[in-house]
């Protein structure tokens, strides 16, 4: 199948402000980019390249004044569900590889080793592997409650614990925080994620957060908020927790005063649009 995705963001800032982003879906990870185009008005020159986890990093000047910034792409990608491997064993840590124990460690969003008496306690009789992470979904799927405003730019895993509530940074938060406290190596991630096969979610579209844990050999796909097998996930970032993915960074004056997301499902013939245009569910 194909899908539309992109964001459009406005900035203000009242100064020339040094800023960085992390937006641009990675490449080979279950998608492929068919056609994209980037425009920002006032045109400026924009700086890429590869940080330590592998996500594309843009850097740009922001005039003082007002930035419009518009990323527009179609993706092609199989048209099948999260796959679900209930059975797949544990991975004993002497048998982790290398560049994987990074990611057993607590991480300032993540901070694994203030739970580790509560992981134990919740799903230490759970076996290890496939289950036990997926017990740690069930569990923040039923106890935290997911909205808009439930958290701050500066809420860990363990704040949205304490508070049983928060979106879905939060919730991969937890997952990872809960897997690593459990010597699951555990990682965050985010992306589109469209409404297919699923009832139409009224609120504005906004990019998604899950996080994948590495059982068996492999990092499989976990979503906390939504823990239900999801189609057409797209990629942008990986790390060890929101502060190595963050959408934006600005050194300065800047504030982000417009913001929208889209994510649709489209014909194999779709191309982009000559003009810049938001899609009509998206306006």
């Amino acid at each position: 199948m194909r899908l539309r995705v992109g964001f459009e963001f406005v900035l203000e800032s009242g100064a020339p402000t040094p800023t960085a982003a992390i937006v641009r879906p990675r490449g080979a990870e279950g998608h492929r980019l068919l056609e994209e185009r980037i425009e920002a008005t006032p045109e400026l020159p924009i700086h890429s390249y590869r940080d330590g986890f592998g996500n594309e990093v843009w850097r740009w000047l922001a005039p003082q004044g007002s930035l419009r910034l518009r990323y527009d792409a179609v993706a092609e990608l199989p048209r099948e569900p999260d796959p679900v491997l209930p059975d797949l064993p544990g991975t004993p840590v002497e048998d982790l590889p290398d560049d994987v124990l990074i990611y057993t460690l607590p991480s300032r969003y993540c901070p694994s080793d203030l739970v580790i008496g509560d992981a134990w306690r919740l799903f230490g009789d759970v076996p290890d592997g496939w289950a036990r992470v997926q017990a740690i979904c069930d569990w923040a799927h039923a106890n935290i409650a997911y909205g808009y405003g439930n958290s701050t730019s500066t809420t860990s895993g363990y704040d949205a614990y304490q508070a049983r509530k928060g979106v879905c940074r939060d919730f991969a938060h937890i997952g990872v925080m809960f897997c690593r406290a459990l010597n699951i190596p555990a990682r965050y991630v985010y992306g589109y994620l469209p409404d297919i096969d699923v009832p139409e979610n009224p609120t504005p579209m906004d990019f998604h957060a899950w996080f994948e844990a590495y059982i068996a050999g492999a990092w499989r796909t976990f979503d906390a908020r939504h823990n239900q097998p999801r189609i057409g996930r797209v990629l942008i970032a990986r790390g060890r927790d929101a502060v190595d993915t963050a959408i934006m960074t600005s050194y300065g004056d800047s504030r982000l005063t417009g913001f929208t997301v889209w994510a649709d499902e489209v014909a194999d013939d779709f191309a982009l649009p000559a003009a810049p245009e938001l899609p009509a569910a998206h306006r």
